[in-house]
């Protein structure tokens, strides 16, 4: 995968590589889904990971930051897992759905739901500043699978964290695939102003009058992320 990519990927060149046939490799990966689906856990796992590592050592309103920092720094480290997970999706693959990518790819969402919003009530949240939202994007927003342990994102702070997340996102797919190459050394400072901005622009959308946390507000279900 390292060297053609993952479209390349085959049971035959694996089991070739291993010194093996095609029928052995088979009673471990009956298809080539069956090798995929381990390898896409292990990367959203490792990317959650990084991402967690670095907003552990954050304080307040750097948590932000410094998740996105391990998550940029384990995407540049990583380029085939990466694309393996956010590049083109690859033919006839289908995860399941709430299988064990669906439960990987939630973690990295948990790691960022908590760098921009803990603390934070949810009536804070809901009267974050959002403009615009459309009823039916915020019956959709208000409509979104949940996860255990965090609260639910109401519309206007789903809205910010989707945001977000593509603004963040967007700039280390640029870099991993070469088109901000232009800029050299730099592009680790271009990031680390660009998210240093957003997360102060969240911060100045919600009202910042505290009250209980989030979890004690609102029923144990969150806005995540989709499915691979």
């Amino acid at each position: 995968m390292a060297a053609q990519g993952a479209a390349a990927l085959s049971l035959r060149a694996v089991a070739r590589e291993l010194g093996m046939t095609v029928q052995a490799l088979y009673h471990y990966f009956p298809s080539k889904g069956h090798l995929l689906t381990p390898l896409i856990v292990e990367a959203y796992e490792g990317l959650a990971a990084a991402a967690e590592a670095g907003a552990g050592h954050g304080r307040g309103s750097t948590a932000m930051l410094v998740a996105a920092e391990g998550y940029r720094g384990w995407a540049l480290e990583n380029v085939q897992l990466f694309h393996l997970i956010y590049g083109t999706p690859l033919p006839n693959y289908q995860a399941a759905p709430n299988g064990p990518t669906t439960s990987a790819a939630r973690r990295i969402s948990a790691v960022f739901h908590r760098a921009l919003f803990d603390g934070y009530t949810a009536d804070q949240l809901a009267r974050a500043d959002a403009p615009d939202l459309s009823p039916a994007l915020r019956r959709h927003l208000e409509s979104l699978p949940g996860q255990e342990e965090l609260g639910v994102l109401p519309a206007p702070a789903a809205a910010l964290f989707i945001s977000a997340w593509g603004h963040m996102h967007g700039l280390v797919v640029l870099e991993v695939f070469g088109h901000l190459s232009f800029v050299g050394a730099g592009q680790s400072e271009i990031f680390h102003m660009a998210m240093r901005n957003l997360e102060e622009d969240i911060r100045r959308r919600v009202p910042s009058e505290r009250k209980r946390p989030l979890a004690e507000n609102v029923p144990q279900d969150s806005f995540v992320q989709k499915d691979h």
